[in-house]
């Protein structure tokens, strides 16, 4: 059986950018939340810093979130914030 999987998913947005890439990313929860494995999907925003965003994720397995990785709506959010997000930065974890 596949070991459960954390995602920590880093965002920072364009200064000019903040709200575009804040309602894009807000448009990813709740399809996310209907996939196979999903068990959380949190957004957070930084309080001192606007610009940054995390997702908090967990799934069931590996081979799961990187179905939910391939999905339309990611695309969609990734072709809509091109030019917009500053950074990006994503981390596997595991949960002991």
């Amino acid at each position: 059986m596949s070991k459960k999987l954390t995602i920590v998913a880093r965002i920072e947005a364009n200064s000019d950018k903040i709200e575009w890439v804040k309602a894009e990313l807000l448009k990813l929860i709740e399809p996310t939340l209907k996939e196979a494995g999903c068990i959380q999907y949190d957004l957070h925003q930084d309080n001192e810093n606007p610009a940054m965003f995390m997702f908090y994720e967990n799934w069931e397995s590996r081979e799961l979130w990187q179905e939910h990785m391939n999905n339309a709506h990611l695309a969609e959010y990734m072709k809509a914030t091109a030019g917009a997000v500053a950074s990006f930065t994503l981390n596997e974890m595991t949960k002991f």
